[in-house]
């Protein structure tokens, strides 16, 4: 199998129903000639897959799309998904992703209702009583222990990486170095921890490349084509948010400092300072929403903060209805959010530090500074609409959910593999209620 970018990488996504030139899964970034195609090989059907995730709440976006959509695709292809997370209270339902259980989990102050699973003997209980065929986590912090549960369960494991660990405590404020430091420690434990660790994109497999992690795999998310399409664009979407402005911002973003939303405002002013005709819609909620409506509100800028949208159609027609997207978040390892605008036929302009620009190609831009996002934006204004919401909707149709679906159950297959965690020169350290 060939890999794409460093060698200890398997891309195991690459072709996964995404055609097109410029495709960064495309059939020229995988197999050798002749070779099986890896999706070709699904693993055996009928494994329960256990999955953990903190951070989940009804409100929450990418990760709660994500975890939805596959285990949606998993019961679909036969097996049998069940979900733990975090709540307020203790529950067991069964859902079309698969069975959900709730168990009671603390909020963590200053997160907006953000909850981890904190105590390990209700987890641990539960594990046990489900007897899992495989497991797949999402967090890196409260549940790494999963992994050790699972080697000593004989159970092939997944770690799912949904952040860059440097660049969120880069967030956080530790300085660069210090944050590489901690980063490498923590990932090292990980990929130690876990048979296999997946990536979504090169992006987020650089911080596990660089300390030598041989068990990383690569598999991208997807986008729901259907849902999110440029019909759904609607003019009284203007009306009402667009502040009679010529030009429609959106951001659709959790509203936390990780995400940078305050850079969309100073976008804002910048265009408007330079003479263009912008208003803004920010879809999303969060810790900083007082904060940024207040600033807003100083600078007398023409921002609408419609909060979480919990209709999906209604969300859908301000993504299509907009003329840019902002996608300001430095750490983002796929962006769920960009990827749905671009589906609605919105460019968006990304930060160039996450990996976004990969992910966006030709269908937007990329910044650094507020000054380069009004830029970039102005840039795509001057294009025509028609041919750049036609590159929109044609790049985002390279990432479908059935090809990440398929992706990560490839990934449950190679988890059964054997393979050192680390390469030869890399030292790695030593790994120190049941619901009805």
């Amino acid at each position: 199998m060939k890999s794409s970018g460093d060698s200890r990488v398997t891309d195991i996504a690459a072709g996964a129903g995404a055609t097109g030139a410029g495709d960064p899964y495309g059939p020229d970034a995988l197999t050798a000639a002749g070779a099986p195609h890896p999706l070709d090989r699904d693993p055996e059907p009928g494994l329960r897959i256990v999955r953990l995730a903190n951070f989940v709440t009804p409100v929450s976006g990418g990760l709660r799309t994500a975890l939805r959509h596959l285990g949606q695709g998993y019961a679909a292809a036969g097996h049998e998904p069940v979900l733990i997370v975090p709540g307020p209270a203790a529950s067991d339902e069964l859902t079309p992703q698969g069975r959900v259980i709730t168990l009671p989990g603390p909020e963590i102050p200053g997160t907006g209702g953000y909850r981890v699973l904190a105590r390990r003997g209700p987890v641990e209980a539960v594990l046990e009583a489900l007897a899992p065929d495989r497991i797949e986590v999402s967090d890196r912090t409260t549940l790494r222990w999963t992994g050790e549960w699972a080697r000593r369960h004989r159970v092939p494991s997944l770690m799912v990486s949904h952040e860059s660990a440097d660049g969120v405590l880069g967030t956080w404020g530790m300085p660069q170095g210090a944050a590489r430091r901690a980063a490498d420690a923590l990932n090292r434990r990980t990929a130690l921890a876990y048979t296999r660790v997946v990536c979504t994109t090169a992006w987020a497999a650089e911080e596990f490349e660089r300390i030598g992690a041989r068990n990383v795999v690569r598999a991208p998310l997807g986008v729901d084509l259907d849902g999110w399409h440029p019909t759904a664009r609607d003019p009284r979407v203007r009306e009402r948010y667009g502040h009679g402005a010529a030009v429609l911002l959106v951001l659709c973003s959790r509203l936390s400092p990780e995400k940078r939303p305050g850079t969309a405002l100073e976008t804002l002013a910048h265009l408007r300072g330079s003479g263009v005709d912008a208003a803004l819609v920010v879809a999303g909620e969060g810790p900083l929403r007082a904060r940024l409506t207040a600033q807003s509100k100083a600078a007398g800028l023409p921002v609408t903060f419609l909060g979480h949208v919990p209709d999906r159609s209604d969300l859908a027609a301000v993504l299509a209805t907009a003329d840019v997207a902002l996608a300001p978040g430095p750490v983002e390892t796929f962006g769920l959010a960009a990827l749905e605008a671009l589906a609605c036929g919105t460019p968006v302009v990304a930060s160039a530090r996450s990996a976004l620009p990969t992910l966006i190609g030709p269908a937007g831009g990329s910044a650094d500074s507020p000054a380069e996002y009004a830029a970039a934006v102005q840039r795509i204004l001057a294009s025509p609409e028609e041919g750049r919401r036609a590159l929109a909707r044609a790049r985002s149709e390279l990432y479908t959910w059935p090809a990440s679906v398929k992706a990560f159950l490839t990934a449950h297959r190679a988890a059964t593999g054997d393979s050192a965690p680390f390469t030869r020169h890399h030292a790695a350290p030593e790994s120190g209620g049941v619901l009805s």
